[in-house]
């Protein structure tokens, strides 16, 4: 089915669907106020027939109710009555009217019930009631009349608006049926040039993708290349780095050979220092064995001239005589001990001179061995420095391999989302071109519907 007899099909449609949704209105609004007016028809003829119950004592509280229910559904509306709220301002005022003079009659028939001789009251308010409700059936039914009046009024010109639609859909319809005619011939056309172009570029990218992958293999033999010269480089770097350490350890340890020497030189300059104070502390205890090799001299003579005097004095003096004898015997004693400590003393003496003489001999090889130590720090600290020279060059050589290789490892990724991209854009082309083949069979198959 072509699209003109289409839209002419849509264009019936909604004039059928505008004169349906009036009627419904209509209808709609019809039967409301048919409904509003037949409940307050109900309320007047309710209220008579209760009155002649009550005036026949039937008093009946289920028909007061029902028109409490009618009343109030009149006045805000009742879903279960099919009422809705009233808005005509005459009518309702009428409605307000009716609910007061209700209630009043409620009143009286209340107090008929009690005094059935007040009959003639409830009589004469129910004329007075049934003329106002006589006089609100007429303004429910003149309201729906002019209601009715306003929807055929509406109903025109809803029906005039969907026949001006109709007209513009049919004109507009002949205007795009011509549009899209000349539209399908020039995408016709345009499609058939636009296949010719793209399949040139789909040549040319095929190209470019071959050219873009070789060089993207040469780029990554170079990767990794650069990648081993960097290694390398890496490993030249880390050799000249250990080699700087043990240079470096190598030094430390003749620093502290120096130290050591300087050290054991100051302790060699204490021990002559203590070995020359301890030859003089050994001369002093030869004075003083020779003082109390003299002390023992004039001990042993006094000890001869009590011994004198003891045999002088005969029996009286015995006891200074055995004191005397035991006196000879220490200061035998003592002499033989002085002239033990004086032998001692001598050979500690002579001890001790060989000691000093070895001590200075000690703190000359220490000296040599200071300045020795020191030419070798100095020897270190200069292999050091060629080291450390050589160790910078090498990581220069490192930091600039690393910095080809990243380079390199740059070009090849930006190759690879290069020649990426050439593919996407040659899987493009190919899609291109086959939305081409499809718009052109869109064009001729819209041509023959249309």
């Amino acid at each position: 089915m072509k699209i003109t007899t289409q839209l002419r099909g849509v264009a019936l449609g909604l004039f059928l669907l505008g004169i349906g949704n009036v009627i419904s209105v209509y209808l709609n609004a019809v039967g409301s106020d048919s409904t509003v007016v037949n409940q307050a028809g109900l309320v007047r003829g309710g209220t008579q027939r209760l009155v002649k119950l009550e005036m026949a004592a039937q008093g009946n509280d289920r028909l007061i109710q029902a028109l409490d229910k009618k009343v109030n559904g009149l006045i805000n509306g009742d879903q279960d009555l099919g009422l809705p709220p009233a808005k005509d301002p005459d009518f309702l005022s009428k409605l307000k009217q009716v609910e007061s003079s209700w209630k009043i009659l409620k009143e009286t028939i209340k107090r008929v019930r009690q005094e059935p001789n007040d009959r003639s009251v409830l009589l004469s308010q129910s004329e007075d009631y049934f003329k106002l409700t006589d006089e609100t059936v007429l303004a429910a039914e003149k309201y729906s009349q002019a209601k009715v009046q306003q929807l055929r009024a509406i109903q025109i010109t809803i029906l005039g608006m969907t026949i001006a639609i109709l007209a513009t859909i049919l004109l507009l319809t002949r205007q795009i049926v011509s549009t899209l005619q000349s539209s399908i011939g020039v995408i016709a056309t345009s499609s058939t040039q636009i296949a010719s172009t793209v399949e040139q570029q789909e040549r040319t990218i095929s190209l470019r993708a071959s050219a873009v992958s070789q060089t993207t293999t040469t780029m990554n033999e170079l990767g990794v290349s650069s990648m081993q010269s960097a290694e390398q480089a890496e490993a030249s770097a880390a050799s000249s780095h250990q080699t700087l350490s043990l240079a470096e350890d190598g030094a430390k340890a003749v620093q502290q050979t120096i130290g050591a020497m300087l050290t054991l030189k100051d302790k060699v300059g204490a021990i002559a220092e203590q070995i020359l104070d301890l030859s003089e502390q050994t001369g002093q205890i030869k004075k003083i064995a020779d003082l109390v090799s003299d002390l023992a001299g004039h001990t042993n003579l006094l000890a001869i001239n009590i011994a004198v005097e003891a045999a002088r004095a005969n029996d009286q003096g015995k006891g200074f005589g055995i004191i005397a004898a035991e006196v000879c015997k220490l200061v035998e004693q003592s002499k033989r001990s002085s002239e033990k400590i004086n032998s001692l003393v001598a050979e500690i003496q002579a001890a001790m001179n060989s000691t000093v003489a070895v001590t200075d001999e000690g703190t000359n090889t220490v000296l040599e061995g200071i300045k020795l130590s020191q030419e070798t720090g100095a020897t270190f600290v200069g292999v050091m420095d060629a080291i450390s020279n050589v160790s910078l060059n090498s990581q220069q050589i490192l930091l600039s391999a690393k910095q080809q290789a990243i380079a390199a490892q740059q070009i090849v990724e930006t190759m690879n989302v290069i020649n990426q991209d050439v593919k996407e854009t040659a899987s493009g082309i190919r899609e291109v071109r086959l939305s081409i083949q499809q718009l052109h069979q869109a064009a001729q198959d819209l041509s023959a519907i249309v």
